[in-house]
């Protein structure tokens, strides 16, 4: 079959080969995927590379959000079935199967394609657990979403407006500004051409906002955090721009705010109930219409590493899905 192999650490247009590979064997507690549809993501970009906390042995095939139909299951396997439509959160997804431990699949409903299935996972699951058990988002309270045209900011402003908010979205160009507008966000800027600070104050008649879901890191982190209101919360979700911010811990004192670490991987390994949890919610807000990812674009099996280098030069919105087989995304 055949797989997207990374060897050595690098830019993906040099580093990812595609290979001829055996077939996985689902072992005790595991299924093997066909594999329909895979999602590539920026922290997927950060592995390739070497900068990000998630180290994988080398060599690697990447591909952590999956949607397909199981073809084999392992001994011990009651949760699922040959032929469920499923979704998966692990590794191993550029591939034309995928080997994976049963307990990590979750029901794909019919009436969602794969391509959009393996967009639900992470996102939403991340998203979810930011607004919801980390900053206690309240019907009636404003969202500032940074990096809003993007995969988990897309998914923030559609989760944050499904849970009574008000959302103010930030991205950079006037086209991904009309994106976050389309998804929902009652009022967008582009951060390239105003003054965050001024602007978002003017958004909210000065008062500022009551929880910033904050991806970009360096000078946008220094720019949202002054826009936080009083006892509001600043969430920490990421580095996209590359630069890991110091936050004056004055400041933070002074407005009474909070400081929140998103790091929704690490909270999974401490109560993996949690996705289970959020995966029925998440599946509830899709099949009502109250989110529906925003995939940019859908391209062949063998464009998985341009489709990582686009991501990596911020030519692309939401996400980019994989499909190994032509058409797979309407099973």
């Amino acid at each position: 079959m055949r797989s997207w192999q990374v060897a050595e650490l690098g830019e993906p247009s040099e580093v990812m080969k595609l290979a001829d590979v055996p077939e996985p064997v689902a072992g005790a507690g595991q299924v093997v995927i066909d594999v329909g549809a895979a999602a590539v993501s920026f922290p997927e970009l950060l592995t390739i590379r070497g900068g990000y906390q998630f180290k994988p042995a080398l060599p690697f095939t990447p591909g952590n959000e999956v949607a397909g139909v199981v073809s084999s299951v392992g001994e011990g396997v009651t949760n699922v079935a040959v032929g469920d439509r499923i979704a998966f959160l692990g590794s191993g997804g550029l591939a034309e199967k995928v080997v994976a431990e049963a307990a990590s699949c979750f029901d794909l409903p019919d009436g969602i394609s794969m391509a959009k299935g393996c967009c639900l996972l992470l996102n939403y699951g991340t998203t979810v657990f930011a607004l919801d058990n980390r900053a206690r988002l309240q019907p009636g309270e404003t969202l500032l979403v940074t990096a809003a045209a993007g995969g988990v900011g897309s998914a923030a402003v559609q989760v944050g407006k499904a849970m009574g908010a008000t959302v103010i979205g930030l991205a950079g160009g006037p086209e991904k500004v009309d994106t976050v507008v389309q998804l929902g966000a009652d009022k967008a800027f582009d951060y390239n051409e105003v003054d965050i600070v001024e602007a978002v104050r003017s958004a909210t008649e000065g008062r500022g906002v009551d929880v910033v879901y904050e991806a970009v890191g360096g000078d946008v982190f220094q720019q949202v955090r002054r826009t936080v209101a009083w006892e509001g919360r600043l969430l920490v979700v990421g580095f996209t721009s590359g630069t890991i911010p110091d936050a004056p811990m004055n400041h933070a004192l002074l407005k009474n705010y909070s400081i929140v670490g998103v790091h929704w991987g690490a909270w999974l390994a401490r109560d993996p109930d949690n996705l289970r949890d959020n995966w029925a919610r998440i599946i509830e807000l899709s099949e009502t219409g109250h989110i529906d990812p925003l995939i940019s674009s859908v391209r062949p099996f063998g464009e998985a590493a341009q489709a990582l280098s686009d991501i990596g030069d911020r030519k692309t919105v939401g996400k980019v899905v994989i499909e190994p087989t032509p058409g797979s995304a309407a099973w």
